[in-house]
């Protein structure tokens, strides 16, 4: 797809006066996110997700739209499973409930610029040597096996549910100075003629960097379904917008979806086997490449099926702990 410095613009531009519009009606006062507004907002930027590929369809770019819905979804999915740290993280920083949001969307615009960083990065790679595609794949197979393990450790109970702070965060605290209490949303405040960080600096820190870890699982992901530098933004940017009204609408439901990471273990797999032919195709061996529909098609099976057989799991799980119950 051929895109001009125009259109970048327009994008970019129009992509920040989204954000902005969605920081002054919903962001900007701090308060508790009900499930009817996180709801609302969900709808809303989905709904802009889908317009989106309806738009570029109807521009004549029928290959660019099937690939902005594959990568879209397969981020989106992703993210979701990110949701899971990010209530660890809430948790461990004991964040006020008013100020969860504005955490939030601090941490996924830090996350967003950093992202885009990402993919200039990999896209210049990806021009200069299609040997990275290798890489890529290889990197996304081991990706999944080790999803596989972790959830098999988990659901043996071998794995305790614990954030731990990377190490750019540990590095922060320890070198600057912090208070141990929230002052509203300021991130700094002055005590006895010091300046000092607040706790809710810290947490946006933990949000955007944590999310720019699971950047190196999601961009050669969606590099798998698309070259193009421009879906992989915007497709990109789509998924995480619309990540902090998902962490308020479903993150009561999150432990019912308990064989989500087999079926993201599954997805990653899939991406890197595509992209290793796709590298075996670029150095000229005869291999069958994996088209587009076909990888939308088995990204959204694959998720259908991973949500269905988690929600009976969860309902099995809860009916046991109901018998089991009275006898304890």
């Amino acid at each position: 797809m051929d895109v001009s410095t125009t259109t970048w613009v327009l994008t970019i531009v129009g992509l920040c006066a989204l954000i902005a519009v969605d920081f002054f009606i919903g962001g900007r006062k701090p308060h508790e996110v009900s499930i009817k507004e996180a709801g609302t907002w969900t709808i809303v930027w989905v709904v802009l997700a889908i317009l989106f590929g309806i738009g570029l369809y109807a521009a004549g770019e029928g290959r660019a739209a099937s690939e902005f819905a594959a990568g879209y979804i397969t981020e989106k999915s992703l993210s979701v499973d990110n949701l899971f740290v990010f209530v660890l993280i809430m948790a461990k920083f004991a964040v006020p409930s008013i100020y969860q949001q504005r955490v939030l969307m601090i941490g996924v615009l830090i996350a967003l610029v950093m992202r885009a960083i990402f993919i200039a990065a990999g896209a210049a790679l990806i021009s200069a040597f299609s040997w990275i595609f290798f890489i890529f794949g290889g990197f996304l197979i081991w990706t999944a096996w080790k999803l596989v393990r972790e959830a098999r450790a988990e659901a043996e109970g071998h794995e305790d549910e614990a954030y731990e702070e990377n190490r750019l965060l540990k590095m922060v605290e320890r070198r600057f100075p912090s208070t141990s209490q929230y002052h509203g949303t300021k991130l700094f405040v002055v005590e006895n003629g010091k300046r000092l960080m607040t706790p809710m600096l810290i947490v946006m820190l933990a949000i955007g960097s944590t999310d720019l870890l699971f950047a190196l699982d999601s961009i050669p992901a969606i590099f798998g379904l698309t070259q193009d530098p421009y879906i992989v933004f915007t497709a990109n940017a789509f998924a995480l917008m619309g990540l902090r009204q998902l962490y308020f609408l479903i993150g009561g439901l999150l432990k019912r979806l308990v064989h989500l990471s087999y079926g993201l273990s599954i997805i990653l797999g899939f991406i890197g086997v595509k992209l290793v032919l796709h590298a075996l195709h670029e150095q000229g061996v005869h291999v069958p490449e994996i088209s587009t529909p076909v990888s939308l098609a088995v990204i959204c099976g694959v998720l259908v099926v991973t949500t269905i057989t988690s929600l009976r799991a969860s309902r099995k799980l809860l009916r046991e702990e109901e018998q089991a119950a009275p006898r304890d």
